[in-house]
């Protein structure tokens, strides 16, 4: 495995940039997330690193070599689509060692024939090596396609949203089984996503990027306790943050040049009250903890109880806020 390191990477199509003066540290061994929503530039950054663009400005150095020249297959990275992309043709076992056939790096076929065996006992595909892929279900066909990936042994790998298009119940077990085999290998993966359960699960870092910048980088725990601006805090937790108008709700002392605060679950206390400033809207029970809608005047309020909470649609509340974030004019966090 090796580090990857971004410096000041621009990458525009006709009038958009893209990619906007981007800078990233990737250790050898990390596993780096990159989370937006479509068009923030997270795919595009996978493609400077792949050699699929060229940047227009700045530069991409793999394990301490600059690459921004060289063409794809001179830059040992293995890149894993959105889409399987698998050949309908060819078996499981053929599929898995296609990569290792070509002339760039073609391996004895008995060496080929044992990296497919390992890589699938990680995956817990070994027996489908002999199915052609259109028998496999969606779970086994991604499986197949990180795997063709894993097979190469590059110096990093390349993630675009591999589990967006798998059923919830697949999507947790392949995240499980990615972050086992990340750390089993010790692998180098730049993944992006827009999804952020996938973010906080997996990633030893966090990346949020929007517009081709990237905002804030950080452990999940430091991302999600603490942001550096409105958007970033948007992007981490469920339910989304509250961002109500400063005062909104009591909380002693406003820091100065606050106009937002931003209220998650662990920042509201509720209690049920005659006289309370909201009122329970709605209610969904979701098996292990409920999710209220208050309204609070002509805002509303989303947060979590206990599923033993006997709060109905019509319940007036107190909402107490504790140790909230506060953002200024321009959504940068305010810090008391």
């Amino acid at each position: 495995m090796s580090d990857v390191l971004l410096r000041n990477i621009t990458k525009r199509f006709g009038t958009t940039t893209a990619v906007d003066h981007l800078s990233l540290d990737i250790a050898d061994g990390e596993f780096v997330v990159l989370l937006g929503p479509t068009g923030a530039g997270k795919t595009t950054t996978l493609r400077l690193v792949a050699g699929l663009e060229r940047p227009d400005e700045g530069e991409v150095f793999i394990g301490g070599e600059r690459v921004s020249q060289l063409e794809p297959a001179a830059r040992d990275v293995a890149f894993v689509f959105q889409q399987y992309s698998l050949y309908p043709h060819l078996s499981v076992h053929e599929n898995l060692a296609f990569p290792l056939k070509s002339p760039v790096r073609r391996l004895a076929a008995a060496e080929i024939d044992a990296r497919v065996k390992r890589v699938a006992e990680m995956l817990r595909i070994q027996h489908k090596l002999n199915n052609k892929s259109t028998q496999l279900s969606g779970g086994e066909m991604q499986r197949v396609a990180i795997g063709r990936a894993l097979v190469r042994q590059p110096s990093i790998y390349l993630m675009d949203e591999p589990l967006s298009s798998l059923d919830a119940k697949l999507r947790g077990e392949l995240r499980l089984e990615l972050k086992r085999i990340q750390q089993e290998l010790g692998a180098t993966i730049l993944y992006v996503t827009h999804d952020q359960i996938e973010a906080m699960t997996m990633a030893n870092r966090i990346g949020v990027i929007d517009g081709g910048k990237l905002l804030q980088i950080g452990t999940p725990r430091e991302m999600f306790e603490d942001p550096n601006s409105a958007y970033v805090a948007q992007r981490l937790g469920q339910p989304q943050i509250n961002l109500l108008p400063a005062g909104a709700l009591p909380n002693g002392r406003i820091p100065d040049g606050a106009v937002t605060v931003g209220a998650r679950t662990e920042h509201l206390d509720l209690s049920k009250s005659g006289s309370g400033e909201g009122e329970v809207e709605w209610v969904e029970h979701l098996g292990d903890q409920i999710r209220l809608h208050v309204k609070l005047g002509p805002h509303m309020v989303t947060t979590l109880v206990d599923p033993d909470s006997e709060l109905v649609a019509g319940d007036r509340v107190a909402m107490r806020l504790k140790n909230p974030l506060y953002f200024d004019a321009n959504g940068a966090r305010l810090r008391s």
